[in-house]
């Protein structure tokens, strides 16, 4: 996320709590593997945490990627205190071009180079790191994992963001959860953009993201 967080704080006048999941970044190591409803699980284990430490009620979700489907989770999960949510990059479903782009991912970390990039991150845990996304993304056990189920207990405003280009997923995911969430939705594809829109085009991304909290309080 780099600066992103603060520059969202600084535009939105909101407080921004961004966290490492259990296993990932400067977290503890993840006990085990994962387990093919870890999406789902995250509203009642690890956010559910942070909402406890830090005594949050009412909240905004903001997820990227797989954080989307959790967010997306999350505000299903609390509907009574989820005021918004923000998707970008997510996935409802294991499209094939998720599947080919993990695949790329994995050759290319074998290069001891991008391995060494993502251990600035990851520390000792990288290798973890590494198999929790490529193996559990590529199991036959995840194959039908799909958000659709969810998507309509979601009644909050969602604002789903998306990379026209994005290597890990098309945009029928975000148009899929702008048809189907159970609330008022809007749908931003951007061009020329892949799988990391708030560090490809960060201006463009908070001011977006600014825009559609001023009407949610």
């Amino acid at each position: 996320m780099r600066g992103f967080p603060e520059a969202l704080c600084a535009a939105t006048g909101r407080q921004v709590i961004a966290y490492d999941r259990l296993g990932f970044g400067e977290s503890d190591p993840y006990p085990g593997t994962l387990s093919p409803n870890f999406v789902e699980a995250e509203a009642d284990t690890g956010f559910a945490a942070i909402r406890r430490h830090y005594g949050i009620r009412r909240f905004v979700a903001f997820g990227h990627s797989v954080g989307g489907g959790m967010a997306i989770h999350c505000a299903a999960r609390y509907p009574d205190d989820c005021v918004a949510v923000i998707t970008e990059s997510a996935q409802v479903f294991v499209e094939e071009r998720t599947v080919k782009g993990i695949e790329a991912a994995r050759e290319a970390f074998k290069d001891p180079q991008q391995l060494a990039r993502l251990r600035k991150y990851h520390g000792e845990k990288t290798e973890w790191v590494l198999g929790a996304w490529i193996d559990t993304w590529l199991s036959p056990a995840f194959a039908a994992w799909s958000l659709q189920d969810v998507l309509p207990r979601v009644t909050c405003p969602v604002l789903a963001i998306h990379g026209e280009e994005d290597e890990y997923g098309s945009p029928v995911h975000p148009t899929l959860i702008g048809q189907r969430v159970g609330g008022p939705a809007r749908v931003e594809i951007m061009s020329d953009t892949r799988h990391v829109p708030h560090r490809e085009r960060e201006a463009g991304v908070v001011g977006m993201v600014a825009e559609f909290l001023m009407g949610v309080s």
